[in-house]
């Protein structure tokens, strides 16, 4: 299994009102971060401050291009998050299993990982570990 390579596909894919925050969270950035705070309406997050409605992309999730090293005018998006440290759980806990970031096609699979799945959930466990708190 590969290290996150940021290409965000999962950011991109459950954006548009696949993320949930937990009561907590939401309490912790109405106190703490208000900028994170005005995209949250009614318990949803990632609405549009002014209208309310679910936003199309997570508002946090930043472009940035970067070359690739493989020749003149290569270069490869990378995207980052602007609330990394203060990302919702849904978020901070992503991938969970193998078979999610097979259906996610998650860039950090690799054959060897379909060919041995528990090694592979395994070596997810340890990638995440920072990431989860763990």
């Amino acid at each position: 299994m590969k290290e996150c390579n940021s290409c965000g596909k999962c950011c991109i894919k459950y954006s548009n009102g696949g993320l949930s925050a937990s009561q907590s969270e939401i309490e912790l950035w109405d106190v703490d971060s208000p900028n994170i705070y005005r995209h949250v309406h009614e318990g949803k997050i990632w609405m549009d401050p002014n209208t309310h409605e679910p936003l199309e992309l997570c508002p946090w999730l930043k472009k940035e291009p970067t070359t690739s090293g493989l020749g003149s005018g290569s270069s490869k998006v990378r995207y980052s998050c602007e609330i990394y440290f203060d990302r919702p759980d849904d978020c901070r806990y992503y991938p969970s299993t193998l078979s999610e970031m097979i259906l996610d096609e998650c860039e950090m699979i690799e054959p060897k990982d379909i060919k041995n799945p528990k090694q592979a959930q395994k070596a997810l466990e340890f990638i995440m570990a920072d990431s989860r708190g763990s």
